[in-house]
């Protein structure tokens, strides 16, 4: 371990002379790929400064120990020893999972697609429920959400709903909530009070900048019609709403939200460049399998993640065995202790990969 720490500190203090080279100062592009990996290595090289400080700490503890000390004295160094070795076995915790390979994709920001599956009216109103979750998280995480397309229905809910929330490291948090939600409640309109039980699928894609993915226009069929749907007489007017068809992948994305048939046209190509991306990465993780045991369900949007259940007032996630009684909490967006634990399992998962 500690000569791969050597290393990445030897790479971070080779980053830090290329960013003062005035020829790369001069190509801002490559001064900031550099500037990125720097800053990414630094935290990482913090921390192994840090246990190098404690292990020399502990060195220059023991070799007072050899010396007369006077009681007071030595009382004093034991403490301070005794506190370096607590700091030390932590940080020899810390780092081996610092070591592991990062998610290129991890500081993006996401974009996220809820829709509702079995369970019709209940399906799209809790799809609706887990709107709202995310968009409070987001901003309880200092994020910004943006709606890009939706289906809502006359209840009040969404038969689809996408939306993108911008923020550094978005992608790294909620890449765990792709797959299927199931919600077991009693509907509203459930005169009996019989409990059903509706799913909702959630697909979470990291936001792929036009440099992650080479779309050329001549692989694009773009459409305009009218819009429908709640907004007045404009909607019926104004040929505004836009689908986007990739033709080499057949994707397919349309946005009506806005009133500008631009506006519509740029949120469908951030909805598209995201999913085109995505086909690419599920061929890379099928191309390698390993790498798919070692994540904790993240990706596969058939997969059962989690189970909402109402009358018990409790979240399950089948994926860790979790089960919190905080039912109210976790929909009001308070997702970091299962988030957490779910980043806690996946590190020790891949931590038993590279063992």
């Amino acid at each position: 371990m500690l000569d791969k720490l050597q290393a990445v500190e030897d790479k971070y203090m080779q980053l830090e002379s290329m960013i003062s080279d005035p020829d790369v100062i001069a190509d801002m592009t490559k001064w900031q790929k550099y500037s990125r990996e720097h800053a990414n290595l630094g935290v990482i090289v913090e921390k192994f400064r840090e246990y190098k400080e404690v292990r020399k700490g502990i060195d220059d503890a023991k070799e007072m120990f050899e010396e007369q000390l006077e009681d007071d004295f030595r009382k004093m160094v034991e403490g301070e020893l005794a506190q370096l070795r607590v700091r030390q076995e932590a940080l020899e915790a810390e780092l081996p999972i610092m070591l592991l390979p990062k998610d290129p994709n991890d500081d993006k920001s996401v974009i996220v697609e809820i829709r509702g599956g079995a369970g019709g009216d209940e399906a799209a109103l809790f799809a609706g429920n887990l709107f709202r979750m995310y968009t409070r998280y987001a901003e309880m995480q200092g994020w910004r959400a943006e709606v890009l397309d939706s289906n809502d229905t006359e209840l009040g809910g969404f038969k689809e709903v996408s939306f993108a929330i911008d923020g550094y490291g978005a992608y790294s948090k909620l890449k765990y909530e792709s797959g299927v939600h199931r919600v077991q409640r009693v509907p509203t309109t459930e005169s009996s009070g019989r409990i059903h039980t509706s799913t909702v699928t959630v697909a979470v894609l990291p936001e792929a900048e036009e440099v992650d993915v080479d779309i050329k226009q001549n692989d694009l069929r773009i459409d305009t019609y009218c819009a429908s749907g709640a907004g007045g007489q404009h909607v019926n007017r104004t040929e505004s709403a836009v689908r986007i068809t990739h033709l080499p992948t057949g994707v397919v994305v349309q946005c009506q939200d806005e009133k500008s048939q631009l506006k519509n046209k740029d949120k469908a190509m951030r909805v598209l460049r995201s999913r085109v991306l995505e086909i690419a990465r599920e061929e890379q993780r099928s191309e390698v399998a390993a790498d798919r045991k070692s994540q904790v369900g993240t990706g596969d949007r058939s997969e059962r993640i989690r189970t909402y259940n109402f009358p018990q007032g409790r979240v399950t996630d089948h994926r860790i065995g979790l089960t919190l009684h905080k039912l109210d909490f976790v929909l009001n967006g308070e997702l970091d202790e299962l988030i957490n634990a779910l980043v806690t399992a996946d590190q020790s998962e891949k931590l038993k990969q590279v063992n």
